[in-house]
């Protein structure tokens, strides 16, 4: 009786994400940006300093901490106790590749091998990791000859995602014909990766933009409006939804209320700043003929960004 008064007490003290201590538990937690997946993940390390699942789950919750640089000594622990570990070598990939933009041209020549190399061992040990596919595509159409850049290479990874992953396949293919400058097959492409897998969010905003570049309005208002109906807080929604409205001079009123919802939005990594929002508000007053409100917007948009010269241009047609 004393023992289980004892375990109850204990229980009780001790922090709930400590008690879950299975990797499965932190990975739910974790994709879910639930609070309880630090704590979890920090007691995963401790209670099992040798497992390559856990130290591959701290590289990926320092990734999501804009941590690279501590994620790269995550991962390549995991790949140190798990050099077959296919998911360690992609997330050590994933590593390199948040950190690579981050440093300057010297150490980018030395980092991009050990990213290829990365991402090409994890489909050695685990062919149908497509996003690794996908990763390597960009790092093959970014990267210089010197570096290992190819397009050939490319397109051989496309082959390969057109035969795993069909919807992938397209997205792969929008790619290769964003690269060779051909916006109508990347919009032909990236609306069939969206139709195949509407629910991915990657798919949709490249289908909405490439929309927008080739002026299919109504295809790109339709996209965007059903986007922020469903997700309110779709912060990258609003604001395409917005900047169509801008670029096209239609459904003002909706334009305006979206880019407002944005600028009332949370910044998060990746998003547009604030400032250009403002100049895609300004841009839609212009067209709603608001002279006075485009006037203030373009002014908040050069607060952000004082010279840039576009934005000046908007304030003096003004």
């Amino acid at each position: 009786m004393r023992a289980t008064a004892l375990a109850l007490v204990l229980s009780l003290c001790l922090p709930s994400a400590a008690l879950a201590a299975t990797v499965a538990e932190a990975t739910a937690w974790l994709v879910a940006k639930d609070a309880r997946a630090a704590p979890a993940i920090t007691a995963l390390l401790k209670a099992q300093p040798r497992s390559a699942d856990v130290h591959v789950l701290h590289a990926r919750l320092l990734l999501q901490q804009r941590e690279p640089e501590d994620a790269i000594d995550a991962a390549e622990r995991a790949v140190g106790l798990g050099p077959a570990h296919a998911q360690a070598h992609y997330w050590l990939g994933n590593a390199l590749g948040q950190r690579i933009g981050q440093v300057g041209m010297l150490r980018q020549a030395a980092m991009a091998p050990k990213l290829r190399e990365a991402f090409e061992r994890a489909l050695e040990l685990d062919p149908d990791i497509h996003e690794a596919r996908l990763n390597l595509i960009e790092f093959y159409l970014q990267a210089p000859s010197f570096a290992g850049g190819s397009v050939d290479a490319a397109k051989a990874h496309a082959a390969q995602l057109a035969r795993r992953d069909p919807p992938r396949g397209h997205y792969a293919a929008g790619r290769l014909a964003m690269h060779a400058k051909d916006l109508p097959a990347a919009a032909k492409a990236y609306g069939a990766a969206y139709r195949a897998r509407p629910d991915s969010a990657n798919f949709r905003m490249a289908a909405g933009t490439t929309w927008q570049a080739t002026q299919q309005w109504d295809a790109a208002f339709a996209l965007y409006q059903a986007w922020t109906k469903e997700d309110p807080a779709a912060a990258g929604a609003q604001y395409q939804l917005g900047r169509t409205a801008a670029l096209s001079g239609q459904f003002l009123p909706e334009g305006e209320a979206a880019l407002r919802r944005y600028l009332a939005l949370p910044l998060a990594p990746g998003q547009p700043p604030h400032h250009n929002a403002w100049y895609r508000l300004g841009q839609v007053q212009a067209h709603a003929g608001d002279k006075a409100a485009a006037r203030v917007s373009f002014q908040n948009a050069l607060k952000g960004e004082p010279g840039n010269a576009e934005f000046k241009a908007a304030l003096s047609a003004l």
